[in-house]
C-alpha cells in the first residue's frame, strides 16, 4: 500500500546510515510511469517504489508504491527530504514537460525540463557521496532532438545515427538534449578537477520515436497523427491528418518503449559505448499507416490537410533512426512491425476499449 508524505517526513528526518533502500520514478502518473513501475514490481518482489509526479496517482499506480509523492521536480528541497529517507540506487526520470506545452511556456519549459533534471543529477551525487556507489540515472529522451536543415537533406541522410543532425528546432527537443549532455557531463566528467575524469554517476538515456498506445488517448503532441488515426478508425469516424501523405517517421508501442527502458537499466555499465541511444520499431509513412489500418477498419477515411508549423517540425526529424548501438550494447530488439503491432496489440486494444459505444 501507500502512503502520502506528512511535511515532517518531506523535510527529512532520518540519517544516510539508516535509509531504506529504493527506486525513484519521477513522472510516475504518466502512461509511461504506469507502465514502468507495474513493470518494476513485477520483475522485483518486495521493491521499494517511490511513486513522484505533479499529481496524485491513481490508486492503480500507488497501490505498487512504497511511498508516493506529489510535488515538482524543480523543488530540490522536498527532493533532498526524500533522499534523506530513501537510499535511490536507481532514478528513472520521466517527469517532463511535452512538446506541444514547452512551446507555449518555454520558460517554465526549460525550469522543469533541464533545470529538474539538474536537480535529480544532483540528488544522484548526493548518493554516490553518500555510499560511494554510482547510482543510475535512466532518462527518457526523444527524436526532438535531432533537426534536419532542409526536406531534402532528409530525404538523402536517410537512416540517422545518434551523433548526426542535433540542431533541435523545438523548445522541448532543445532541453531533451541539454539534459543528454548534462547526464553525459555527470557520468563521465564531473568533478575532474578534483577527482580526475572519473565522473560520478551513471546515467543512460534513450531516444525514443513516436510512441503507439492502445491503452490511453492521443494528447496532441507532433507524433500523434498515428494514434490518432487508429482511434478515429476504433471510433469510426474521419480523420484529418495533420502532416502529408508521405511523412516518414519512426514509431513504436509503449509496450516496447517499457520493455527498452528496463533492458538497459539492466544491461552492465561496462558494456554501454555511450549515454544516449536510438531505438525504433517502424517507421511507416502516414499513408502506409491509413492503408494497413484500412485492412481492420475499410470504412476508415483520412483526409490529409497538413498544419504547417507541425509539418515544419517533422520535417526536420528523421524518417528514420539507426538503433545499431542499442543493439549491440545492450541486446534492444524491437518486438513488432507495423503490421504486428496492429494485429497483436493495438486492434484488440482499441477494440475493448469502444466496445458498445
Amino acid at each position: 500500500m501507500h502512503e502520502a508524505p506528512t511535511m515532517d517526513r518531506q523535510q527529512g528526518n532520518g540519517t544516510k546510515s539508516d535509509r531504506r533502500t529504493a527506486v525513484l520514478v519521477t513522472g510516475a502518473g504518466g502512461e509511461m510511469g504506469y507502465g514502468l513501475i507495474h513493470a518494476l514490481a513485477r520483475a522485483e518482489e518486495n521493491l521499494a517504489i517511490v511513486g513522484f509526479d505533479l499529481k496524485g496517482l491513481p490508486d492503480e499506480v500507488a497501490d505498487c508504491c512504497t511511498e508516493t509523492v506529489a510535488g515538482d521536480v524543480r523543488d530540490q528541497a522536498l527532493l533532498e527530504g526524500l533522499a534523506e529517507r530513501y537510499s535511490f540506487g536507481r532514478i528513472y526520470h520521466l517527469a517532463a514537460m511535452l512538446s506541444s506545452s514547452a512551446e507555449l511556456a518555454p520558460d517554465r519549459a526549460y525550469q522543469v525540463n533541464v533545470g529538474g533534471t539538474r536537480n535529480l543529477l544532483n540528488i544522484a551525487v548526493d548518493e554516490r557521496d553518500a555510499t560511494g556507489r554510482s547510482p543510475m540515472v535512466l532518462f527518457p529522451s526523444t527524436i526532438a532532438v535531432y533537426g534536419i536543415p532542409t526536406l531534402e537533406a532528409k530525404h538523402a541522410a536517410g537512416v540517422i545515427t545518434e551523433d548526426a543532425f542535433l540542431e533541435p528546432r523545438t523548445m522541448y527537443g532543445c532541453n531533451k538534449l541539454a539534459a543528454e549532455h548534462l547526464g553525459r557531463y555527470y557520468a563521465n566528467h564531473h568533478r575532474q578537477v578534483e577527482e580526475g575524469p572519473t565522473g560520478s554517476i551513471d546515467f543512460r538515456s534513450i531516444r525514443f520515436p513516436g510512441l503507439i498506445s492502445a491503452e490511453t488517448l492521443p494528447t496532441g503532441g507532433t507524433t500523434d497523427y498515428g494514434p490518432e488515426m487508429l482511434h478515429a478508425a476504433a471510433r469510426n469516424e474521419p480523420y484529418d491528418c495533420f502532416v502529408r501523405e508521405d511523412t516518414r517517421l519512426p514509431f513504436m508501442t509503449m509496450p516496447e518503449a517499457i520493455d527498452s527502458i528496463i533492458t538497459l537499466g539492466n544491461a552492465p555499465r561496462s558494456s554501454l559505448g555511450r549515454t544516449a541511444y536510438n531505438v525504433r520499431s517502424f517507421a511507416p509513412s502516414a499513408l502506409e499507416i491509413h492503408a494497413a489500418l484500412r485492412t481492420h477498419f475499410p470504412a476508415l477515411t483520412v483526409g490529409f490537410t497538413p498544419h504547417p508549423g507541425r509539418q515544419m517540425i517533422v520535417d526536420g526529424w528523421p524518417a528514420d533512426v539507426d538503433d545499431t548501438a542499442a543493439r549491440n550494447d545492450w541486446g534492444w530488439t524491437p518486438t513488432h512491425s507495423l503490421e504486428s503491432a496492429l494485429e497483436k496489440y493495438l486492434i484488440p486494444g482499441v477494440k475493448a476499449r469502444y466496445a458498445g459505444s
